[in-house]
C-alpha cells in the first residue's frame, strides 16, 4: 500500500474531521402536555400533532414531576 512520506498534522487532522461533530437533538415542549419531543414528529406522550390527536396512546407515559 502506498504511505504518505510525512507525518499529517494535527491541525490538519483536525480540518479533516471538523465536520464529524455529534449535536445532541433540538427538543421543543409538547403544546399539549408540555413534555420535551421532537419537532415536526408526533408527541410520544399523548400522541398528538399539529393540535389534533393522531395516535392513540393506550396507557399514558408518567410525565417526570407531575
Amino acid at each position: 500500500m502506498a504511505l504518505p512520506k510525512r507525518k499529517y498534522a494535527k491541525s490538519r487532522q483536525g480540518k479533516r474531521r471538523s465536520h464529524l461533530a455529534l449535536s445532541i437533538p433540538k427538543l421543543i415542549d409538547c403544546p399539549q402536555c408540555h413534555t420535551p419531543k421532537l419537532p415536526h414528529h408526533v408527541c410520544p406522550t399523548c400522541g398528538t400533532y399539529a393540535g389534533r390527536e393522531v395516535v392513540e396512546i393506550k396507557t399514558p407515559k408518567k410525565t417526570p414531576g407531575k
